[in-house]
């Protein structure tokens, strides 16, 4: 092996080389712009040609083609021996064993950079990026050390978790971890440690004070390296400054006849009393209302006031009292539908929902929408198990507020149907035993999600009490602990070696695994719902009779029934634990 000084032209390409698909010019642009900035750092390998005078390439096709590209009339290359199969296995392992650069080391690179004195235009000269992109990774060299390790082991957040965690000062950013840092071996809550660190922002685009205003209120904008980079991404979240300065602004703006108005709960004007909007466009005597709306942004819409009737005199008398109620009476009309009217547009309404629902093609995200949209329904209640209460649709109406934009339609991104999805499934989903548990479906759940990794140490003194004899032998052998003479010497020492080490005991009757026999009833309702009511067809399918439910299923109480199934014999309680007592060979009291 020796080093080498030669003209890239004159290299020849290995017929035998292991990567034959082309990079893309996005990679190779990168490549091209760092041989430019600071040369070949790696030199390519090459073996002398058999048959001829001339080296192949072992090892470096792309940096051999880029330094061409670059106008470099030399390169510096590592000669090796001829291999027996013309380096075809060293191809393959400079390929292979190779791991990119870990997300987290190109944040802390560039803050070395930056420190050895390079500029960041410099850096993203180098590297061919953006500008803005070396700065926003430069701000996320900022996170915490402690969640930078943990993003390090490829426990990474997503875009929009990652962008709050690092506009989070330090010291936030360490309190959020304490009381939500990962057990060792567990990933990170970070969706969690997201919401712990939001903060509501109000951007500078959406401000319609000026400059005098900002200053006066002492409002200061930051900038959002993570938005859009054709946008005005400056924001503070001084909240109360910023709607102030709308206020007065407004106050100062207002029309002629105009008046400022809260919104209601759906972030709608609340007009004044008997006030008629206008969706048109506005004539003379019309007012307008300005208001804010959820983003602090200025709105305005406009509305008109009944006119007043003018009274004929100061005084009437008994008989134009009479004549002006038989004249109310005479005014009323029928109105356009009757009730039955209404009960028919019901029935019409629901029909055509579930054909829709059964034919209409739906994109997943909208699918999972309008489950968390289904469970704020007014005929819906649940015996959940979040806080042992029963939940209506007023519980889930909070969830779905969270899938609405500011004007009032059904708008969002996958993050917020994400968390909307979770929150209700925690309400729905229990385990509890009464009338809150959820049967089988949230054993189901919880091994779907791996919710077995979630469970607490039950090497407790309270839970121990509740295993029998055979069991607490059964854990102590898992655990390598000797079994006692007695059970509850045993149960002591149990105890103390979970106390005293960093081991978890969970029983296996915890765990989510759901029985056979409880999957198996639940595949029956199945074939009855198909065998009674026929498939569904996907989009454009037919139906095939009623989508019905079972009436069985909806018997009141149910849940009380549909409790674990467990063998009343697996364990056993003893009245008074300090009342055993117990031999090597048997129980003598128990």
């Amino acid at each position: 092996m020796q080093l080498m000084k030669v003209d890239p032209r004159a290299l020849k390409d290995n017929p035998d080389n292991t990567r034959q698909s082309k990079s893309t010019p996005q990679a190779d642009a990168l490549l091209l712009a760092t041989i430019k900035a600071v040369g070949l750092i790696q030199p390519p390998v090459i073996f002398p040609e058999v048959g001829g005078n001339g080296y192949v390439i072992e090892a470096g096709h792309r940096r051999t083609r880029m330094a061409i590209a670059a106008g470099l009339e030399e390169i510096d290359v590592i000669v090796v021996e001829v291999a027996n199969d013309n380096g075809a296995m060293r191809s393959m392992i400079e390929n292979i064993a190779r791991e990119p650069l870990n997300p987290v080391d190109q944040w802390r690179g560039i803050e070395r950079l930056v420190a050895l004195g390079w500029t960041e235009e410099a850096i993203a000269v180098a590297l061919a990026l953006p500008v803005r992109q070396i700065r926003k990774l430069r701000l996320l060299a900022n996170v915490l050390p402690s969640m930078l390790d943990q993003m390090a082991k490829g426990d990474m957040p997503n875009e929009q978790q990652l962008r709050t965690i690092a506009a989070a000062s330090s010291e936030e950013q360490k309190e959020v971890w304490k009381a939500h840092k990962p057990k060792k071996g567990d990933t990170a809550a970070w969706w969690q440690i997201a919401n712990g660190l939001s903060k509501t922002r109000m951007y500078a685009r959406d401000a319609s004070f000026g400059e005098d205003l900002r200053l006066a209120y002492g409002i200061e904008w930051s900038e959002d390296l993570f938005g859009p980079a054709d946008e005005d991404n400056r924001y503070t979240t001084n909240v109360e400054a910023f709607l102030g300065a709308q206020q007065e602004w407004m106050a100062s703006n207002l029309p002629k006849k105009g008046a400022i108005v809260e919104v209601n709960n759906w972030g709608q004007p609340d007009l004044p009393k008997k006030a008629e909007r206008v969706y048109g466009k506005p004539g003379k005597g019309d007012c307008t209302a300005m208001y804010l709306d959820r983003d602090g942004k200025v709105q305005s819409v406009h509305f008109r006031m009944p006119e007043v009737s003018k009274s004929a005199g100061q005084t009437s008398t008994a008989a134009d009292g009479a004549e002006d109620d038989e004249a109310a009476v005479a005014g009323k009309t029928r109105p356009d539908v009757t009730q039955k009217g209404f009960d028919m547009i019901g029935d019409f309404r629901t029909d055509a929902l579930h054909e829709a629902l059964a034919r209409a093609p739906i994109e997943d995200d909208m699918l999972m929408a309008l489950l968390v949209v289904a469970f704020a329904g007014t005929n819906v209640r649940v015996d959940s198990g979040a806080n042992d209460t029963v939940f209506g649709s007023k519980r889930f109406q909070r969830h779905v507020a969270h899938l609405y934009s500011a004007d009032g339609s059904l708008s969002f991104d996958m993050d917020s149907v994400r968390v909307a999805a979770r929150s209700v499934l925690i309400d729905v989903l229990s385990c509890r035993r009464g009338m809150s548990n959820s049967g089988v479906v949230s054993r189901i759940a919880g091994e779907a999600i791996g919710a077995d990794g979630f469970l607490p140490n039950m090497g407790t003194e309270d839970f121990l009490l509740c295993l029998s004899r055979q069991a607490l032998e059964t854990a102590a052998k898992e655990a390598n602990v000797q079994p006692r003479a007695r059970v509850r010497e045993t149960r002591a020492a149990l105890v103390d070696h979970f106390t005293s080490t960093e081991a978890t005991f969970v029983h296996p009757t915890a765990l989510f695994a759901p029985d056979a026999k409880d999957v198996a009833d639940l595949l029956k309702h199945g074939d009855c719902f198909d065998a009674e009511n026929g498939p569904v067809e996907e989009a454009t399918g037919d139906i095939e009779g009623d989508l019905q439910p079972d009436a069985s299923d909806d018997a009141v109480g149910s849940g009380a029934a549909d409790l674990d199934h467990q063998d009343p014999d697996a364990v056993t309680t003893i009245d008074d634990p300090s009342d055993e007592e117990e031999t090597a060979y048997g129980i003598a009291a128990e």
